[in-house]
């Protein structure tokens, strides 16, 4: 609905107000109506004042009114109605309903019949995109607008909302959605379910594939790189278990899986380490059952420890002995040519003084000297 008001500041000479329409026809002479239009109504009249509604405005309504006031020389007042036209509902179109990951979709938005011309905005989940758009002018005045928008897919996009979002100053919250389907290849991960920490000769390994993709892999195979599976493993569906380990079965597992985008796998090294080695549990006395009790209690170990500083003091002690003969032998270092030399300075000749020497010939069986 419209409101359209003409008002007069001074009418002291009562001029008559009439009101026409863009066509120049008269709406409104005084308070009577001319013009057979219902959608007109009176609201108000006075000396200075004439205000008209319009109701169900339509497009053909669109243009300047004109206010007159019958005076001399006659005055006129001009106001302007602009229809706004919303668009209706918009319509979003795929050029592929399915779409492969890597590959571009493109998606379609439409608005038609709009005054003015409709803008429109692209958003991908929280991602904005910008699209292509084209304006179209009717012959009734109203304008269609078209946006085209083309990107590339990946697995992350499955599911995603796109949205399609009109912008006019006749409607608020218009938009169109779809949602993307985006086929992708497996996702292969290998669960170790048993065993627990490191596999040894003589364990059993349970190995378990679980696969993911679009579409659901139906085909899930185990095979062993560049070897061959153990005769006696067993594959069961996407299981695999072997029993009693041992290092002949060392390897890389590889756990395939495919689906019509493609295959993917993923890989187990397989390596066995030895046994552990048991120790025997010590025997007690069945006849002499305290003492098997205390000997519960007692350490079962010998300290490396106490065996070292044992060791330790000894060679000490030795080394210690080893100085004290050093020192002693080193006094008595000489002693020979000593009491060789006796007597020699009272000795009228050289023969004389190695008679009466202690050393000389004449003691040589009395004395002798040994050396360590």
């Amino acid at each position: 609905m419209a409101t359209i008001s003409c008002r007069v500041k001074n009418n002291n000479d009562d001029s008559v107000i009439q009101l026409l329409n863009p066509n120049r026809q008269t709406i409104y002479f005084k308070d009577v109506r001319p013009l057979k239009d219902s959608r007109f109504q009176l609201v108000n009249f006075s000396d200075n004042e004439l205000r008209v509604s319009l109701s169900n405005v339509s497009l053909s309504d669109e243009g300047r009114y004109v206010c007159q006031l019958y005076t001399d020389p006659p005055q006129e007042a001009y106001a302007d109605i602009t229809v706004l036209v919303p668009p209706g509902n918009p319509i979003i179109e795929s050029r592929y309903d399915v779409v492969s990951e890597g590959n571009e979709t493109e998606l379609t938005c439409t608005a038609m019949g709009s005054k003015p011309a409709a803008s429109i905005r692209w958003m991908k989940g929280e991602e904005e995109l910008t699209g292509e758009t084209t304006v179209e002018e009717t012959y009734d005045r109203m304008f269609t607008v078209t946006s085209r928008v083309r990107f590339s897919v990946t697995k992350e996009d499955d599911g995603v909302p796109v949205d399609c979002i009109i912008d006019h100053p006749a409607v608020k919250d218009l938009l169109a959605q779809r949602h993307l389907e985006v086929l992708y290849k497996p996702e292969v991960k290998i669960v170790v379910t048993s065993p627990d920490g490191l596999t040894r000769e003589g364990d059993n390994l349970y190995l378990t594939c679980i696969a993911e993709g679009k579409p659901y892999p139906l085909q899930v195979s185990w095979l062993r790189v560049d070897e061959d599976v153990p005769p006696h493993a067993v594959v069961t569906g996407s299981d695999l278990y072997i029993e009693n380990l041992n290092k002949s079965y060392n390897g890389t597992y590889r756990c395939v899986a495919s689906n019509a985008v493609g295959e993917a796998y993923d890989d187990y090294i397989l390596y066995v380490y030895d046994a552990p080695t048991t120790i025997p549990t010590p025997t007690t006395n069945p006849v002499n059952t305290q003492d098997s009790r205390a000997s519960e209690g007692a350490p079962q170990k010998i300290d490396h420890a106490v065996i070292g500083g044992v060791v330790a003091v000894v060679m000490f002690a030795i080394l210690c002995a080893l100085i004290v003969l050093g020192r002693y032998f080193a006094r008595h270092k000489g002693t020979y040519f000593t009491h060789e030399a006796k007597g020699a300075d009272d000795a009228a000749d050289a023969d004389t003084a190695i008679i009466n020497a202690e050393g000389g010939h004449n003691n040589t069986d009395e004395k002798k000297e040994y050396y360590i």
